[in-house]
C-alpha cells in the first residue's frame, strides 16, 4: 500500500512540476477501445495464486481539460485461477471472475510529450459470477456488485491516441481484484 501513496504522490507532483509544458493530451471526445489479458487475484496475501484470462473494454472519453477526463465504461473480464495447495478436505483453492463491468471513472494525466501518464479512479458495478475460495476467504456471489476501478497507464503517440495501461477493479465484498494488463486505440468523435 505504501506503493500506491508513493506511486500517486510522484504522479501528482510530476504534474504540478511539468504543467507549463505544451504538448498535452488531446481535449475533445473519444470513443476507446481496449483488449488484454484479464487477471484475478485475492485479497488473502497467504495464498500464492493469480489467474489469467480475458479482458475486453469500451469507453466514451469526455476530456473537457487536457488533463483531466471523465471516462463512462462497459467491458467484461474472464479470468480464473487455481492453487497447487489443497484443504484438509482436499479441495483445490481457486478463484474465478467472469463479470460484465459498467461505471464511470475520473482522469488525471501528466502533460508530456508523446507519452501521457495517467491516473484513473472510479466507481461501478459488476454483473456476473465470483468465487474466492483461499485459506481465509470463502465467497460465492452471483448478480450485481459494487466495484472501484483504478487504472495506471500512459497515452503515447504524438496524438495520444494509443494507451498502455493495468486497470485494476476491487471487488470488496468476494475479496477479489480483477483487472488487466491492456492496451487500447482511441478514435475521436469530433475533428
Amino acid at each position: 500500500m505504501k506503493r500506491l501513496y508513493f506511486a500517486i504522490s510522484l504522479f501528482l507532483f510530476s504534474g504540478v512540476v511539468l504543467h507549463p509544458v505544451f504538448a498535452q493530451p488531446n481535449k475533445g471526445e473519444f470513443i476507446n477501445a481496449s483488449v488484454g489479458l484479464g487477471i484475478v487475484s485475492p485479497y488473502d496475501t497467504e495464498t500464492s495464486m493469480n489467474g489469467t484470462g480475458f479482458y475486453a473494454q469500451g469507453e466514451y472519453v469526455w476530456c473537457p481539460r487536457s488533463w483531466f477526463g471523465v471516462i463512462p465504461y462497459a467491458g467484461m473480464v474472464i479470468a480464473s485461477a487455481e492453487s497447487e495447495e489443497k484443504d484438509a478436505n482436499q479441495e483445490v483453492y481457486s478463484l474465478k471472475a467472469n463479470a460484465a463491468l459498467l461505471g464511470t471513472k475520473i482522469r488525471l494525466a501528466a502533460p508530456i510529450p508523446y507519452v501521457a501518464p495517467f491516473i484513473e479512479v472510479g466507481v461501478g458495478v459488476s454483473v456476473g459470477s465470483f468465487y474466492t475460495y483461499t485459506k481465509e476467504d470463502y465467497y460465492r456471489k452471483n448478480g450485481l456488485l459494487m466495484h472501484v476501478p483504478f487504472s495506471l497507464g500512459l497515452a503515447l503517440g504524438r496524438k495520444h491516441n494509443v494507451e498502455v495501461k493495468f486497470a485494476y477493479y476491487y471487488h470488496e465484498s468476494v475479496r477479489q481484484t480483477s483487472g488487466a494488463a491492456a492496451i487500447g486505440i482511441s478514435f475521436p468523435l469530433e475533428d
